[in-house]
């Protein structure tokens, strides 16, 4: 029997544009047993899915290498953490080496140029021999090429073997054309001029081109690793030790490493929480902002669920561990991100397509503009003008900035969607996110908390401070969630209130609770509870009731000693956040609306509390899927937000699916965004974060696309009269390099999104 796919990521090293993802992708693609690849050139990452019985990473590998491309290796049975400090390091080292190579280049192309201009001045000349002078500049130009731009020539020389092309590709045919008309001119001068030809040289062409373009390199890696900025801040957070409680009581700080499911760990005030656990002993307030994004501390006691990275502010208290590794919830983010950040949006197929074609493309126009030149120039200057243009095609059409728009950008902003506790799940939900113009909310868990709370506490003539502590007596020995309401109320209200005993408690199906409390007979439960026992109602309780039931609300009608004395009214409230976000929804140009099971006086009470216009009541949870349905059919891009496995069929359903952080994990597998906190402000945030996002993209692609749709002619000397200054190479060549880091600091701007 086959064996189910299995997923893989590995590191690639010495891409140098689109083109060359495109070819690995291609090369991976064609290896035994992968059923998919996708490579990330801004990322520098391949996400591989393979058939294990035909493939195994080292094959996976061997396919790369043959490519002619490296993987950088990941050591195995390590933390994400570890993995990517160790990734870190060797691009610390390929980014010092780059460094090294422009420098060389730089330097000596400093010394090139200004010996290169002495061919304009006579007088000067007259003192140095010009054959002299075009070996010095000969020896001066060997090192930039074979040192400096050795990886150009090495690149162009796999892709032919592999009969493909990309940006090295227009690199070495460019510089390499320059530098040999330069050398010949040199050896053999005497051939040129028999033919009318100046023999001049190029050297200053070769070496600065390669100067500009590693200095664009430089800086193109140097903002690459900004756009990672995110990431590392999310995987630095992790606690690098933990104590943990040994057998006898003793106390041992260990490495997180050596943390193992089922120990207790202990965390004191201003310590961070080691990995993911449930409170045994003590009480305190956590900071979660780094994995929700929630700014208030959040109160921890026994038996609440704690999260590795997060940082203890107050108390000491004990947890058991519950995962370690890869399952814990900082681990399962940071997974996330990166696999968003290795995903590719349907609007960078485009880019892709184009870039496929794009160099094979202008290795023709080049040659065309070559031809063209040479035919059309006057015989003295056709060869240098037919060169200097070729050159300056080849250089300027690099397509570094097609294949960076998009994958820079959706890196930046699933990573500061992760800082503002948003879980984009792939590119695809990013973009499926800018074309919603409806949200259709779930209200209870949603709009709602979710849980019943205590709203109105009415009792004419008598005093809270006497009957609060008999009725959160009975409803303690309950286990109904409206007695938990009612005693969290009582709690609230009365902190320092001593507990009273109940005794002979009895639930009464259906209806309420009865129990002796300090000697005398205490009913809390419906209407037909209190008919039951002979317990009749005042006429001001009777109105009051009336109220409450007209506002949506559930009514516990109490008695104490035979008289009917307090009403309590229940309700599921709607969250603080709730009306603020919505409203915030609809200045964007969004419709919200709400969907409930709740019968349409309730529905109606909460949609007017948040401002919503339009709601569908008494919905089953069966039917909320065709819910989406039918405002699909309207012709509406649907936002589902619920938070219940039975919202998942309607997440799925709609065009993208956010799942409320507080739900079941069903909801949050069928969902494209997941909100860490119980905040409808996370869905604005993600909205406004994918508008964002995807404005930012098609400026990238704008200015790539425009940026080679008028390089290229300038370049090829259609526009010479006009624009004759600008057919040098090197002026191409730093053109170029300009396109690539205008479209990574474009995309950098993400980093100061804000969701205000």
């Amino acid at each position: 029997m086959a064996s189910s796919p299995e997923t893989t990521t590995l590191d690639i090293e010495g891409m140098t544009c689109a083109s060359c993802a495109s070819f690995v992708e291609k090369s991976l693609s064609r290896a035994p047993g992968v059923q998919s690849a996708s490579v990330n050139f801004a990322t520098e990452k391949a996400t591989v899915q393979y058939l294990p019985e035909l493939a195994t990473p080292a094959t996976l590998k061997e396919a790369v290498i043959n490519a002619g491309y490296g993987v950088l290796e990941r050591a195995p049975d390590t933390s994400a953490a570890e993995r990517s400090a160790e990734i870190d390091r060797q691009k610390a080292r390929a980014y010092h080496k780059l460094k090294r190579r422009f420098w060389v280049a730089a330097a000596l192309a400093l010394l090139i140029m200004p010996l290169s201009m002495l061919m304009l001045w006579p007088a000067l000349l007259e003192r140095v021999s010009l054959p002299v002078l075009n070996y010095v500049l000969l020896a001066l130009t060997l090192p930039v090429l074979l040192y400096s731009g050795r990886e150009f020539y090495v690149s162009a020389w796999n892709g032919f073997r592999h009969r493909a092309a990309n940006m090295d590709t227009l690199i070495a045919v460019g510089t390499g054309a320059a530098f040999l008309y330069s050398l010949a001119a040199t050896v053999a001068p005497g051939y040129f001029l028999r033919r009318g030809i100046m023999p001049e040289v190029y050297f200053d062409t070769t070496a600065t081109i390669i100067a500009l373009i590693l200095l664009g390199k430089v800086l193109e890696m140097r903002a690459k690793t900004q756009t990672s900025a995110a990431m590392k801040a999310l995987l630095g957070l992790q606690a690098k030790t933990a104590r943990v409680v040994r057998p006898g009581g003793q106390e041992v700080d260990v490495p997180i490493e050596q943390v193992q499911l089922h120990d207790v760990v202990v965390v004191r005030p201003g310590e961070k929480v080691a990995t993911d656990g449930l409170i045994t002993e003590g009480h305190s307030f956590l900071d979660e902002a780094m994995l929700t994004g929630e700014s208030l501390p959040v109160e921890k006691t026994v038996g609440a669920a704690v999260f590795g990275a997060t940082l203890n502010k107050t108390g000491s208290f004990r947890f058991r561990v519950t995962k370690v590794g890869a399952d814990t919830m900082l681990a399962q983010i940071v997974q996330m991100v990166e696999d968003a950040q290795g995903s590719r949006a349907p609007i960078q197929r485009l880019a892709d397509k184009v870039s496929a074609v794009f160099v094979p493309t202008v290795v023709v126009i080049a040659i065309l503009t070559f031809v063209l030149w040479f035919d059309l120039a006057p015989v003295s200057t056709r060869l240098p003008l037919a060169l200097v243009n070729f050159v300056a095609v080849l250089i300027i059409a690099c397509p570094c900035a097609l294949g960076l728009a998009t994958p820079t950008a959706i890196m930046v902003s699933t990573g500061k969607g992760a800082e503002h506790g948003v879980l984009i799940r792939n590119a695809e939900a990013l973009e499926k996110a800018y074309r919603v113009n409806t949200v259709l909310l779930d209200k209870t868990g949603t709009i709602t908390r979710g849980e019943p709370a205590v709203t109105d506490f009415v009792a004419p003539g008598s005093s809270a401070t006497d009957l609060l502590p008999l009725i959160a007596a009975v409803e303690r020995q309950s286990e109904h969630p409206l007695a938990e309401a009612v005693v969290r109320y009582a709690a609230a209200q009365m902190p320092a209130a001593e507990s009273l005993a109940a005794t002979a408690f009895r639930a009464v199906e259906g209806k309420g609770a009865a129990a002796l409390v300090d000697g005398r007979a205490v009913l809390i439960g419906n209407r037909r509870l209190l008919a039951d026992e002979g317990v009749s109602l005042s006429a001001d309780l009777e109105a009051r009731a009336k109220d409450l039931l007209a506002e949506a609300k559930t009514v516990l009608y109490v008695a104490v000693a035979g008289q009917a004395v307090a009403l309590l009214g229940v309700a599921d409230t709607v969250r603080d956040t709730s009306a603020a976000a919505i409203g915030k929804l609809q200045r964007l140009g969004i419709e919200v609306v709400m969907m409930t099971g709740d019968n349409p006086q309730t529905a109606a009470q909460v949609a007017a509390q948040v401002g919503i216009t339009r709601y569908f009541a008494e919905v089953l949870p069966a039917d909320k899927a065709g819910k989406v349905k039918e405002l699909q059919a309207e012709g509406r891009t649907v936002a589902m937000v619920g938070d219940g496995i039975n919202d998942a069929p309607a997440l799925a359903q709609a065009d993208i699916g956010l799942a409320i952080g507080s739900g079941t994990d069903v909801a949050m597998e069928a969902a494209g965004i997941t909100l860490m906190r119980s905040d409808l402000n996370g869905v604005v945030t993600a909205i406004e974060l994918s508008r964002q996002t995807i404005r930012t993209i098609k400026q990238n692609l704008f200015f790539a696309f425009i940026y080679n749709t008028l390089g290229i002619p300038i370049a090829a000397g259609l526009l010479y009269p006009v624009f004759g200054w600008l057919l040098s190479p090197m002026l191409a060549a730093g053109a170029m390099a300009l396109s690539s880091v205008s479209v990574l600091t474009n995309s950098l701007r993400l980093r100061g999104f804000t969701n205000q």
